[in-house]
């Protein structure tokens, strides 16, 4: 089978708090030749789709105390996990 077209969708929802959210989505078609990389090229969309939303997402989560906090937490276990491991060495 020969692929001529390749179509990717990424969609991510965010809680924004207070019972809101928004759903972004990005959808990317390429065309490819008979010798290109299929696969290569699904990951290169995706990747590049990826990153659309994150960038349409940044924003929202700047403005979304919620979103905020959550990083801050997120952030702060990752430096305890680090901490954790190295006394575990």
């Amino acid at each position: 089978m020969e692929i001529k077209t390749i179509s990717v969708t990424y969609h991510r929802k965010f809680n924004l708090g207070d019972f809101e959210s928004v759903e972004l989505g990005c959808s990317l078609w390429g065309q490819i030749d008979p010798e290109e990389d299929a696969d290569g090229a699904t990951q290169f969309l995706f990747e590049q789709a990826k990153e659309s939303v994150k960038k349409a997402a940044m924003p929202l989560i700047k403005a979304s105390s919620h979103q905020m906090n959550k990083a801050r937490m997120y952030k702060q276990s990752a430096q305890n996990n680090t901490t954790n491991e190295l006394e575990n060495f």
